[in-house]
């Protein structure tokens, strides 16, 4: 059932929100050659309760750590740990807090000092991917619309996109309805309303779409070893068009 949210309910997931893009750009400044993505997720979780929110992933399911961090061929839902990042990385970071009862999500992903222009490219195609996505997510428009956006970018840039994990609904629950797919039909799909609040995160890698888990039970690697990009936003549909909440 999807829900539709009041304006001050609303307002309360904007907040959420950018408090997740304010931590997720402290994330991207010190993400650097040397540094451990598990000091960037102590760092994540105190700043979230310093604001007086809850880290949402620790213990969403079991998983253990406030970040996801996904290193190079790691798609999404990747352990922090104490390897030191290295020059040439890219590093894909997911972040969600609850605060006063709504939930906030967002991601992006980081070069780490000089990435290849591969890396470079990827990435830049994965956001453009999020932008286009957004821009269809407006009273009238179906749920197609935004994941077609999605797979047309990122296919014409010679890259795929992830069809194991999708964007959802969010709200006072992580993960409401809809699903929202990287990939579809335009026209096709739930028609959106004001009110409704998606989070839309593109995943696209740079060889084939197929993914595997590992045996932690939670992270997500291309099957050929090829990097990986993720870019999310929460965003709310509007009778003036999409908002984003997660803007800093």
């Amino acid at each position: 059932m999807i829900t539709i949210k009041s304006q001050a309910e609303l307002d309360i997931m904007r907040r959420a929100n950018r408090l997740v893009a304010q931590v997720l750009a402290d994330v991207a400044r010190r993400a650097a050659p040397g540094v451990t993505t598990a000091s960037l997720d102590q760092r994540a979780e105190e700043m979230a309760r310093a604001a007086g929110a809850e880290p949402a992933f620790k213990g969403y399911h079991g998983y253990p750590y406030a970040l996801c961090c996904s290193v190079n061929e790691q798609v999404v839902h990747g352990f922090p740990s104490q390897r030191p990042l290295q020059e040439g990385d890219i590093l894909s970071v997911d972040f969600g807090v609850v605060l006063d009862g709504f939930y906030g999500d967002a991601a992006l992903t980081v070069g780490i000092g000089r990435v290849s222009h591969e890396a470079r490219d990827l990435m830049d195609t994965t956001r453009r991917s999020l932008e286009a996505a957004i821009a269809q997510a407006k009273p009238g428009n179906r749920l197609g619309d935004i994941s077609a956006a999605v797979q047309r970018v990122a296919e014409a840039g010679g890259y795929s996109v992830v069809r194991q994990f999708v964007g959802h609904g969010i709200g006072r629950a992580m993960h409401e309805d809809p699903q929202v797919p990287n990939y579809g039909v335009p026209g096709r799909g739930v028609k959106l309303k004001p009110g409704m609040v998606l989070a839309i995160e593109p995943m696209v890698n740079a060889g084939d779409f197929e993914v595997t888990v590992l045996d932690d039970g939670w992270t997500a690697v291309t099957v050929d070893g090829k990097l990986s990009a993720h870019f999310e936003h929460t965003v709310a549909v509007t009778e003036n068009g999409p908002q984003v909440l997660s803007l800093p």
